[in-house]
């Protein structure tokens, strides 16, 4: 086994993460959410914060033979992990050569493509269908969301964009908008990367300064919209944004496309049966949305039984 810079357990005063990034926002945004949850339950326990270490792997070449020959060159002089967290593919292979080069837990995050039982917990949304006794079923993907002093009444409202398991269709979500904007006049309209530019040219004209272009969002800024607002409005194909809303603790509706099929579309049947969420489609009357239920706290969960993993 490598040498890493490996300090005697009675001087260690904190958690030490290494945080394994393919460069793609979504996963990023994952491990980061849990990064966040065991930074808050350590403050909540007196402990030291977790010192986080962030290794880009992308552009890095791991294999079989990198795990046969303990190799993780990435982790040469850094403190020995007691996790190591990534989201994607592209973390897999390095999660685990460097957990056999330096030690520590490899946890991955969503559905890997690797056999479950090559790392020491997967944390996996319901819609991904996993089971198994190293594995935590979450309500949606982890995320850093977190529920604010809401603002009456304000509005924001997400845009996806085409998927395959949904119709989509810009004429229909459009309607939809002009009608929202309607009831709500200073609701905000932000979108992502997957909205077709046609429709992006359309909620431009439309709602003018009222509208954040995903790429023009700062760091950080969707995170306090939803911690402020007290609705959040969703086109359904976007899951990731459904779930963050919840975690944010809005109010939420649903802009309804057809043709939903799939383990995304029964979880938002789940979502919808459980009163989370109203559904709208244009054919009906814009429905009221449900009085606010608990905050989604899976971020929170998961930091939970990673601590309880850690002193096991």
């Amino acid at each position: 086994m490598l040498t890493a810079a490996k300090q005697p357990e009675a001087v260690r005063r904190s958690l030490v993460i290494w945080r394994l990034l393919d460069g793609k926002p979504g996963h990023e945004n994952q491990t980061l959410g849990l990064l966040r949850a065991l930074e808050r339950l350590a403050a909540e326990r007196g402990q030291a914060v977790p010192q986080c270490i962030k290794l880009f792997v992308a552009d890095q070449n791991f294999s079989l033979w990198s795990f046969v020959l303990r190799r993780f060159h990435l982790g040469k002089n850094l403190p020995v992990p007691d996790f190591i967290i990534g989201a994607g593919h592209r973390t897999h292979w390095p999660m685990l050569c460097a957990r056999r080069a330096f030690g520590g837990k490899a946890i991955a995050l969503m559905s890997p493509s690797l056999p479950c039982a090559f790392f020491d917990l997967v944390v996996a949304p319901a819609h991904d269908g996993l089971t198994g006794r190293n594995v935590i079923v979450t309500q949606g993907v982890l995320n850093v969301m977190q529920p604010g002093e809401k603002a009456p009444g304000k509005t924001l409202v997400m845009v996806g964009g085409e998927s395959k398991h949904f119709a989509w269709s810009n004429e229909q979500v459009l309607l939809q908008l002009k009608e929202l904007a309607t009831r709500y006049p200073a609701l905000c309209v932000t979108d992502s990367r997957r909205t077709p530019a046609a429709l992006r040219s359309e909620l431009a004209s439309f709602f003018a300064d009222r509208y954040m272009p995903w790429e023009k969002c700062p760091t950080g800024w969707l995170a306090n919209e939803l911690a402020g607002a007290e609705n959040a409005w969703v086109t359904e194909d976007s899951v990731s944004m459904i779930y963050e809303a919840l975690s944010a603790g809005c109010r939420i509706g649903l802009l309804g496309l057809s043709e939903a099929k799939g383990r995304l579309a029964q979880g938002i049947v789940s979502l919808r049966e459980a009163k989370r969420v109203v559904r709208w489609l244009p054919s009906t009357a814009m429905p009221e949305l449900l009085l606010t239920t608990q905050a989604l706290a899976e971020s929170d969960r998961v930091a939970h039984a990673l601590l309880g993993a850690v002193r096991a």
